[in-house]
């Protein structure tokens, strides 16, 4: 299956947010989401990524942007990332990686010489339409926001 690029039509999803409500793409029609893909709640770059974007979320939402993250990660451990963090957006638990392979965020990964399957962290911008303004397949986790955004503005 090809990568998703700028242009093409985002896949629909459906996914379970942290407090167990059902969240669809379809339900975003007419917003901009930034639907951004970690591997894991609490690790230091998923943190960093997560903060970043809780920082800016204001200025984010101020834009019209809905902020959606996805992981592999329980409804529990997200409810308690974003306790721990003060987040103020939709986790999304994807722990059957339905969401996380449509969007080619699930795959073969390389650490300390040894392959294995993971998240790979990605982030792509949906329009209103449902069509990809944006990915982002090397992600700054520290200023991931302002890194959306300057790729937008190109």
């Amino acid at each position: 299956m090809a990568e998703l690029k700028k242009g093409d039509k985002a896949p629909a999803f459906t996914g379970i947010s942290q407090d167990g409500q059902e969240v669809r793409l379809s339900s975003f029609a007419g917003r901009t989401v930034i639907l951004y893909f970690y591997p894991k709640d609490d690790t230091p770059g998923c943190t960093a990524e997560a903060c970043n974007l809780r920082d800016n979320y204001s200025e984010l939402t101020g834009m019209g942007f809905v902020v959606i993250g996805v992981s592999p990660d329980s409804q529990k451990s997200h409810m308690k990332f974003i306790s721990r963090h003060n987040l103020p957006f939709i986790l999304l638990s994807d722990t059957e990686k339905v969401i996380l392979k449509a969007y080619h965020a699930w795959g073969m990964k390389t650490m300390y010489g040894k392959s294995y399957e993971g998240v790979l962290r990605k982030t792509y911008v949906i329009d209103g339409k449902g069509v990809i303004m944006a990915v982002i397949d090397q992600v700054d986790t520290k200023d991931h926001t302002r890194q959306i955004l300057e790729l937008l503005n190109k």
